[in-house]
């Protein structure tokens, strides 16, 4: 799945705002860190820069953040954050996630699409852009999210600019 926003060079978002919304998702991960033990605490700050980070650049499409199957690629529990701009924009308070979940013998995994506006640079520009992140990710197959619940309505933003979340929960 690729999706793409735009806004122009006029609007008034900036790094200080993406990084609001980046914090926004930081919260997010740490209550995931308290209720599950993962992602460690560690990677949770480089996690909410590097969504600062895309969002600011107008590159982050999708960025899932959760627990698979390792077997079947498959997830369990997964929050994911998609860039918006405008429109049905929220800013909601971090947290609002359903009743725990039996994680055991799951494993805690992140997965990122990037935009169609990074798809236009050039590998070298991509390249470039990459290596000022604070995670280095890896090309993989997203995981699945067949039979499950799907919760939306719930995102952060700022100054037009943001991201709405789900939280998928497998049967």
């Amino acid at each position: 799945m690729t999706g793409s926003y735009s806004r122009s060079a006029s609007d008034s978002f900036t790094i200080i705002d993406a990084r609001y919304v980046g914090g926004r998702v930081g919260a997010d991960l740490r209550l995931l860190h308290n209720l599950y033990g993962e992602p460690a605490v560690d990677s949770i700050e480089k996690f909410a820069e590097e969504v600062a980070i895309l969002l600011d650049l107008g590159f982050l499409d999708t960025v899932d953040y959760g627990f698979r199957d390792t077997s079947t690629n498959a997830w369990k529990f997964r929050l994911r954050y998609k860039a918006t701009a405008g429109g049905q924009l929220t800013d909601s308070r971090p947290g609002s996630f359903p009743d725990p979940v039996d994680l055991t013998g799951y494993s805690f995994h992140s997965f990122l699409t990037y935009s169609s506006a990074f798809g236009l640079l050039t590998s070298n520009e991509q390249a470039g852009i990459k290596k000022t992140l604070p995670i280095s990710r890896t090309t993989g197959t997203a995981p699945s999210a067949l039979a499950g619940t799907t919760t939306t309505g719930h995102g952060y933003a700022r100054n037009g600019a943001g991201v709405s979340r789900d939280v998928y929960v497998a049967h």
